[in-house]
C-alpha cells in the first residue's frame, strides 16, 4: 500500500477525527498494513501483543475464555480499533480474545512506539490519548448496556 494511500485511510478513519496533519503524516510513518484469515486470532486473553490496529474492514469478535469455550461480549467493525492497552503499557496482557469473523484488514502500529511520540510529542499525545479515552468510554457504555439487559428484571422474566 502507498504512503498516500495510508495517508487517505487515516485522513478518513473515525479514530483520528480532529487530528491535525502533522499527527495523520506521524501515523501514517508508523503504519503497517496487515491482513488476517476469517478465524484467525488475533491475539489471546493475557498474551503481551504489542500492537494497536484501526480496521479499515472487516469484522473481529473480541472474546471472554469461559470453561470450555470463548464468549464474545463484543463485535468490532471497520473504522473500529483493536488492542489498545497496547499503547496504554498494561502489563497484565490482554484483558480479551480477539478473532477476526471474516478477512480483516487494518493497518497496525507498534505500541511502545506510539507511546514514545505521544511523550515526544505532547500535542500528538494529547489528541492520540484524547481518541483512546473515547474508544474506552464506548466500550465502557456497551458493556455497561449489556449487563443492564442481562440482569434486568424484564430479562429475567422472560
Amino acid at each position: 500500500m502507498s504512503d498516500d494511500a495510508v495517508t487517505a485511510i487515516l485522513q478518513s478513519h473515525a479514530f483520528t477525527e480532529g487530528f491535525w496533519p502533522d499527527h495523520i503524516a506521524r501515523l501514517s510513518a508508523m503504519a503497517s498494513e496487515v491482513r488476517f484469515r476469517p478465524g484467525e486470532l488475533i491475539f489471546r486473553e493475557g498474551d503481551h501483543s504489542s500492537f494497536f490496529y484501526l480496521l479499515i474492514s472487516g469484522n473481529v469478535a473480541l472474546e471472554v475464555i469461559a470453561p470450555g469455550r470463548p464468549v464474545r461480549v463484543a463485535t468490532l467493525y471497520a473504522g473500529e480499533v483493536l488492542g489498545w492497552s497496547s499503547v496504554t503499557g498494561e502489563r497484565d496482557g490482554k484483558q480479551f480474545q480477539a478473532r477476526s469473523l471474516e478477512e480483516v484488514h487494518a493497518l497496525a502500529f507498534d505500541g511502545e512506539r506510539l507511546r514514545h511520540a505521544c511523550e515526544e510529542d505532547y500535542t500528538f499525545g494529547f489528541w492520540f490519548m484524547r481518541a483512546i479515552l473515547k474508544v474506552m468510554s464506548g466500550r465502557m457504555h456497551a458493556i455497561r448496556a449489556q449487563l443492564v439487559d442481562v440482569y434486568s428484571p424484564v430479562a429475567a422474566v422472560k
